[in-house]
């Protein structure tokens, strides 16, 4: 179960639980990954999301932490077939990702194709092996009645989670979205809010909304912030 957090009550340490620090620009280098790898064990976030092919770097740079890695699939688009999205997923828990954030076939679900977008979902929640999956939903191309469909759908499918965004399209997270979101499968899923979330304001603004985890690159700003204002 997946209860929203109470904001009020917040602590440093369940606040860096709630951040997946994104590591997924095109340009990361392997010294970047080492340099991401190293925020998210000095801040103790959940997890240190980033591409197939930084898997087992990300392992050997997270050693001596209880950081995850978190891995992306079917990245950016959605569009791969499920069969790729099922081997991508086999590799990648084999290479030792924890959990998995997938992009759901946006395409398909606005062709209304809800039985091959629900089936695509559950080959990755197969593959994944009990590891943790992570639905993208990718909201700035959807209607309100989509972003409500692929909800019920990734539940259906086994999922985990639902997410906003991957970061990469034309709109990151709401809070209206979130809430939407958090109404249609909260607290049975939990809610992953992706893209602009880029300051301690708005980390606590997605979570009051629902969010029980956020993918932030600036996961520094928002811990520094927090800090700052409770270290007076």
């Amino acid at each position: 179960m997946f209860e929203k957090l109470d904001i009020n009550h917040l602590t440093r340490e369940r606040l860096a639980k709630t951040i997946d620090h994104s590591l997924l620009k095109p340009t990361v280098t392997d010294e970047d990954l080492e340099i991401g790898c190293k925020i998210a064990k000095k801040y103790n976030v959940a997890t240190a999301c980033v591409k197939p092919y930084h898997v087992k770097l990300a392992k050997k740079f997270l050693e001596g932490s209880d950081v995850k890695v978190s891995v992306v699939i079917g990245f950016p688009h959605g569009g791969t077939l499920t069969s790729v999205k099922s081997k991508e997923t086999e590799e990648v828990i084999k290479d030792g990702a924890d959990e998995l954030d997938m992009v759901l076939n946006i395409g398909a679900l606005k062709s209304g194709r809800y039985d091959y977008v629900k089936d695509d979902i559950k080959a990755v929640v197969t593959a994944a092996q009990g590891a943790l999956v992570k639905v993208i939903l990718e909201n700035c191309y959807l209607t309100k009645d989509e972003k409500i469909i692929a909800c019920k759908l990734a539940e259906e499918a086994g999922a985990d989670y639902v997410k906003t965004s991957t970061g990469f399209g034309t709109g990151g997270a709401t809070v209206e979205d979130v809430k939407l979101m958090y109404d249609i499968v909260g607290p049975r899923l939990g809610v992953k809010a992706a893209g602009g979330v880029r300051s301690l304001e708005a980390a606590l603004a997605v979570i009051e909304a629902g969010a029980t985890r956020i993918g932030a690159t600036a996961t520094v700003v928002i811990m520094e912030e927090w800090e700052k204002i409770h270290n007076k």
